[in-house]
């Protein structure tokens, strides 16, 4: 059995990638719902993070969907 390391090497550093943006983009989207909060705590409106927070959930939902589109096809 012979190992192609340099593909396996690749698979790692895409999961690590994509691992580490879905981490983000779902940071993203908490910090987007906190500012929420804060703004309605003081009285304002915090559209524009909400919006952001929801954009950001939905491009996880996105790239969730889509691994398991590659992982069934």
């Amino acid at each position: 059995m012979k190992i192609d390391w340099a593909a396996l090497g690749s698979v790692f550093g895409v999961s690590l990638l994509s691992t580490v943006a879905l981490v983000g983009l779902f940071t993203l989207g908490i910090v987007g719902l906190s500012k929420r909060e804060t703004a309605t705590a003081q009285g304002g409106s915090a559209a524009l993070a909400v919006t952001g927070a929801y954009a950001c959930f939905a491009a996880c939902a996105a790239a969730v969907a889509y691994g398991i589109y590659l992982i069934v096809a």
